[in-house]
Parts: C-alpha cells; structure tokens; sequence
C-alpha cells in the first residue's frame, strides 16, 4: 500500500481523473477500430490491432501529454487491463492483459523519460506513440500469433507507423487543448501557476501605471 501511495502521490485528483478517461476512452473505441482494422490487415496476415492500435494507443499518450507527469501512460495503461479483464470486451487475452495491456504505456514512459520530453513536441508524440504500439503488437504476437518472420517484421513495420501516426494525432488534439489554458500549460497544476504569475505581472503593471499618474498629478498641481 505504500508503494501505491508513493506512486500516485505525484498525481492530482485532477490528474487521476484524466488518466481513468483516457483510459476509458480507448478501450471504448477499440470494439469499434479493431473490426475496420481487420478489413485491410487480413488479407496481409497482419493481426488488426498492428493498425488499429495506432488509435487507441492515442489515448495512452494523451493521458501522458494532458497531466505531463510521468508514469501517466503505464497508470492508464494498467487502468485499461483492469477495464478489458473485468469487461471482457473484444481484444482481451484473459489474465495476460495485465501484461500486454500495461508494457505499451510502460514502454511508452520509458521512451519519453530517456528523450526528457512530455510529450511536448510532435517529434517525441511520435516516437511515444511508436513506442506503445510496437510493444503492444511485439507481446501480442509472443503471447498468440507466433508469426513467421516476414510476417511478423511487417506486422511490426505497420505497427511502429500505426503508433507513430497515433501519436501525431494525439499531439494535433494537445495542441487544440492547450489554448483553453494559460500559455499552453500542460496540466490544470501548472495553468494555475502561469496564471499566478499573470496576475503578479498584471498587478505590479497597475501598481506602476498609478505611480506615474500620482507623479502627473503631482507635477500638474506644481505647474
């Protein structure tokens, strides 16, 4: 229990709650994506979710890109294996969820963490995004497709450019975002701060504006 507290202790409630939509949102959307998805990657012999985890990889990095703390990604990674285990819906591979549904955002976090970036630049959505998917679609294969090489290389070629495309449109989605908060904060936390700051700014530019009126004055009455 102590280890958990530790770990969400750097987690506003705020935070929390964006994590668990995130969450919730890609594992609502994958009944939908992986069907299309199988449309185009099964005459290939590329498992569905190679394409369509592009998609819902998208949340995984938008959880880390709103909250701009670390570990966001594994925390609604791991909120997304306790959805499908419990649910049951399309895409869940038992008590192996745990796992395959929790290393992406791992992978993910680990990838930004070395780069030193949060998901703060298109370059770095696109390499987490790439991240997560290519892990997703690497463990899926391990755990129950066991592809001959070939097809295995280009289900994670289509995997890596699905996730990286993924995490392109997550940051296009950030970017829109972040115009509803002062100078582009990442989360509420720091829209507090700059705006903090804003108003200090704005109350000393009052301050030196009443300054130098009372001196206009003051000269004005000598005259």
């Amino acid at each position: 229990m102590g280890l958990t507290h530790r770990m969400l202790a750097r987690f506003t409630l705020f935070d929390l709650i964006i994590i668990a939509m995130m969450a919730a949102l890609g594992v609502a959307i994958k009944p939908v994506i992986v069907p299309l998805a199988h449309l185009v990657t099964g005459p290939l012999f590329i498992p569905g979710g190679a394409t369509g985890g592009g998609f819902y990889m998208m949340w995984l990095i938008l959880a880390a890109g709103l909250t701009g703390k670390r570990g966001a990604a594994s925390l609604a990674a791991l909120i997304q294996a306790l959805l499908v285990m419990s649910t049951g819906v399309t895409g869940s591979h038992g008590a192996l969820s745990l796992i395959t549904y929790t290393i992406p955002g791992v992978v993910a976090d680990l990838g930004l963490l070395l780069i030193g970036h949060r998901v703060c630049c298109l370059p770095c959505a696109f390499v987490a995004g790439l991240l997560a998917n290519t892990a997703g679609t690497g463990l899926t294969n391990l755990v129950y497709f066991r592809l001959p090489f070939i097809p295995l290389m280009l289900s994670i070629c289509t995997a890596a450019l699905a996730g990286g495309l993924g995490g392109v449109v997550a940051y296009g989605i950030l970017k829109q975002l972040r115009k509803f908060t002062p100078y582009g904060a990442y989360s509420q936390e720091e829209a507090y701060k700059q705006y903090g700051v804003y108003r200090q700014e704005e109350a000393y530019r009052q301050e030196e504006a009443y300054r130098q009126e009372g001196a206009y004055r003051q000269e004005e009455n000598q005259l």
